[in-house]
């Protein structure tokens, strides 16, 4: 079974989404350690059944994009695991195979004592999901980490870019960029983020 292609409603839908459910304005610092006027809650969009089938579908679309399907997503946990869950979820719908997988923070102290854990082997390529993406360095911690269990990473998908300067630190290391919403969809200039 494969799922319609959603298009521009499906971004639409999405947009009005994050503006009802993850955008907060006032001033946050943000992972990055920048302080901004804004913050964008993801965990709201991705956790909510319509936000989290969205992004699956979302994502999914953009893979079945790619000249080549992924064998598998993931990212770091906590922020990663729910678009992961998402997107594997939506594929099972699709009936397309794919993984997930989950990068930790720190590696577990017992059993495999690995950063990377799920069905996934070396080899694999592999798109690294993310929630929010201001400079990039949790999804640069994650291709790192992914790259050294032997996955080879193709690219990132964000569900929301702030726009300040991710894209870029990708693309110092030949990996692309692609996100569902970015900051201008919701009427926000990076200069003003």
């Amino acid at each position: 079974m494969h799922m319609p292609a959603a298009g521009p409603d499906l971004t639409a839908r999405l947009v009005d989404l994050v503006v009802r459910k993850a955008l907060k304005r006032g001033t946050f610092r943000l992972a990055s350690g920048r302080e901004a006027s804004f913050y964008l809650d993801a965990k709201q969009v991705v956790l909510d059944a319509e936000g989290s089938m969205l992004v699956g579908r979302a994502i999914l679309e953009r893979l079945d994009s790619l000249p080549r399907f992924p064998d598998a997503v993931g990212g770091m946990s906590i922020g990663a695991d729910p678009i992961t869950s998402a997107v594997v979820t939506m594929a099972g719908v699709a009936g397309r195979p794919l993984k997930g997988f989950m990068i930790r923070k720190e590696p577990k102290d017992h059993g495999t004592k690995r950063y990377v854990e799920g069905p996934v082997e070396a080899g694999q390529h592999v798109v690294i999901v993310e929630d929010v993406t201001t400079t990039g360095g949790s999804s640069l911690t994650a291709i790192e980490r992914a790259r050294e269990f032997g996955l080879v990473v193709d690219r990132v998908v964000t569900v929301i870019d702030r726009l300040a300067g991710a894209e870029e630190a990708f693309a110092a290391r030949g990996i692309p960029l692609e996100s569902l919403v970015t900051i201008r969809d919701l009427g926000i200039e990076p200069d003003a983020a």
